[in-house]
């Protein structure tokens, strides 16, 4: 239960190619807690960015990654383009700072591959999209990588599994800092039927991890 006196800011990192359920799914749910919580968004440069959508949906970053602020909470999404990210060795450096001052890190799906190369999940458990299993976590064989999990809470560090994993993650999170009766106010605002156990994954079965 939260123990923070204040507004926590939470920073959704942007990238080209960005997953817009990633994205906004979570974003929608924090949203609800917005006497508490700060959301702000921040990408390679302040302006619009496009997300791997074949609408072509662009969001709008309101911080560059090197003008950007003190984040507590960092939400990185997955999407086609952390091929490209997990390769940015200045992106990685960036987010490995930004991690390492906040008081939670949060991913969905392909976006452990950005924590995982900026080597913050060494030696962590964690989990990510299990349709592409094998790719994202053959780069980092250092992370104890956890097959049968919807989310994996580690402390610091929660990792989703695939693209709408990420709102059942979003109200653990909210559960976990301020309390059962907000989380099921913004479930029941969302109309959302949460999935509560982080061990239910039937995605792990479908792609014959299990």
């Amino acid at each position: 239960m939260d123990t923070k006196v204040g507004k926590r800011t939470l920073g959704a990192v942007m990238f080209d190619q960005y997953e817009l359920l990633d994205f906004y799914g979570p974003l929608q749910l924090f949203g609800g807690m917005k006497n508490e919580l700060e959301i702000v968004t921040v990408g390679e440069a302040a302006g619009p960015v496009t997300a791997s959508s074949a609408a072509r949906v662009q969001g709008h970053a309101d911080y560059a990654y090197e003008d950007c602020p003190k984040f507590d909470i960092v939400l990185v999404p997955g999407g086609f383009g952390t091929r490209a990210k997990a390769k940015d060795q200045g992106f990685l450096s960036w987010l490995k700072d930004k991690s390492e001052e906040a008081e939670i890190v949060a991913s969905v799906c392909t976006g452990a591959l950005l924590l995982a190369c900026a080597g913050l999940l060494d030696g962590r458990r964690a989990t990510t999209n299990k349709l592409c299993w094998d790719e994202i976590t053959g780069y980092a064989p250092n992370v104890n990588w956890i097959r049968q999990a919807r989310w994996v809470d580690d402390g610091k560090f929660v990792t989703s599994s695939g693209v709408s994993a990420g709102m059942d993650m979003a109200l653990a999170l909210i559960e976990r800092l301020w309390g059962e009766e907000a989380r099921e106010r913004i479930r029941i605002d969302a109309e959302y039927d949460w999935h509560s156990d982080p061990n239910w994954d039937p995605f792990a079965k479908i792609h014959g991890l299990v």
